[in-house]
């Protein structure tokens, strides 16, 4: 239950430690998982203290046991090796110091690491940050590679010696940290985040030289992996050689097989490129010159037409059929001319023929009465009726007699 305190009512340290101490003691025995960081064995004391280490969370707990308990398991524990511990917490209040008190070590085997590490491969897995749509790819030509790795390393060498050879102008942002142990998982985390960090890193790689199970274990802790998995900048593993398999390799953006793999998926190698650019450039100037002779056929045959050959050719033809054309229209249109001409000439033969003037001019006179109808019948006209006569130089006046 929480205690009651004020300003003017504080509690004494020593109070404080005694009440933090009863409420540990309530806690009991527990079992504890932790790498073992540090051990203290000495000769002829009858307690052993160890450091024991949560290396996703970089905490430690002092643990003290008696020296039987660690004799059961001594052969097979060292610094360094996983541990499963019964202990009880104890609170030591003069330091205010909170320790364990080991019953019984056992170490974490082999088949079980790999069992759990199953297990959260499967619940990462499941949360889709293995998934392959996740997957950024990397650049052609990266300016400024990432490289987390073990301060001269022969994974350090590797990658640095076979990407500079590969394309000498390369540059590289280094952070050496530990790669195996109790400090590894914390110091390659902040690597990875340091150089994400940076825009003008390209991609980053991770890399490490082979080992055993319990040496990669830090490369499958599940504090990295999620951190690889919310990096913007694409990551490649390049952890230990072609068997092993941490599931850093799965979160990744690429795997390498080693980090020589590494430096050769990362970085194009300069003679292949000057090779490519070549085969290209060759392939370009045969496409154009294989263009060009094609045009220039084409051309050839087009200057060879008639048309082209000699331009004025059709119009001086086109020009030799519009005269005969317009000659045999003059000819037509003449001939209608005076065929019309003919007509007409004989029509108006006719029509003189046969006109009043004409008969008149023959002796012939035409009697109209005064209101100008003409005389066809001796019975129109009454004795002493004035009419005038109508000749073919004039008229003049008549009067009918009988």
């Amino acid at each position: 239950m929480a205690v009651n305190t004020t300003p003017e009512a504080p509690l004494p340290v020593g109070e404080v430690s005694r009440l933090i101490g009863g409420w540990i003691d309530r806690l009991g025995a527990v079992w504890v998982e932790g790498q073992i960081t540090q051990l203290s064995r000495r000769p002829g004391a009858g307690v052993v203290f160890l450091t024991l280490r949560d290396p996703s969370y970089d905490i430690s707990v002092g643990v003290t046991c008696y020296r039987q308990v660690f004799d059961a398991v001594a052969d097979v524990v060292s610094e360094g090796a996983r541990v499963v511990v019964l202990a009880k917490p104890e609170w030591y209040a003069p330091r205010g110091q909170l320790s364990l008190r080991a019953a019984e070590i056992r170490p974490v085997g082999v088949g079980e690491l790999l069992a759990r590490l199953e297990q959260l491969k499967k619940a990462l897995a499941r949360e889709g940050l293995f998934a392959a749509e996740r997957k950024k790819p990397l650049p052609f030509l990266p300016q400024l590679i990432g490289l987390v790795c073990g301060r001269a390393s022969a994974a350090e060498r590797d990658v640095l010696e076979n990407a500079r050879h590969r394309w000498p102008a390369v540059r590289f942002e280094v952070r050496n940290v530990a790669v195996q142990g109790v400090h590894a998982v914390p110091q390659v985390v902040q690597a990875v985040k340091e150089l994400d960090a940076i825009d003008d890193v390209d991609v980053i790689i991770v890399a490490r030289g082979g080992g055993s199970v319990e040496d990669l274990l830090p490369f499958s802790d599940e504090q990295l992996i999620r951190t690889v998995a919310q990096c913007r900048t694409p990551v490649v593993s390049a952890i230990g050689h072609e068997p092993d398999n941490p599931l850093l390799d799965q979160v990744a953006d690429l795997r390498a097989s080693t980090p020589t793999d590494a430096a050769k998926k990362v970085v194009p190698d300069v003679g292949e490129e000057y090779e490519r650019v070549r085969l290209l450039r060759d392939r370009a100037r045969r496409c154009v010159a294989a263009l060009v002779e094609r045009e220039e056929r084409g051309l050839a045959h087009a200057l060879a037409r008639p048309s082209i050959e000699d331009p004025h050719r059709m119009i001086d033809v086109r020009a030799d059929q519009v005269e005969d054309l317009l000659d045999r229209g003059r000819r037509c249109l003449r001939h209608q001319l005076d065929r019309a001409d003919s007509e007409l000439t004989h029509t108006h033969a006719r029509v003189v023929a046969l006109s009043p003037a004409a008969t008149l001019k023959r002796g012939y006179a035409v009697l109209q009465k005064a209101d100008g109808h003409a005389v066809r019948d001796p019975g129109e006209v009454e004795a002493g009726e004035a009419l005038r006569a109508r000749v073919s130089e004039g008229e003049f006046s008549v009067r009918v007699d009988t």
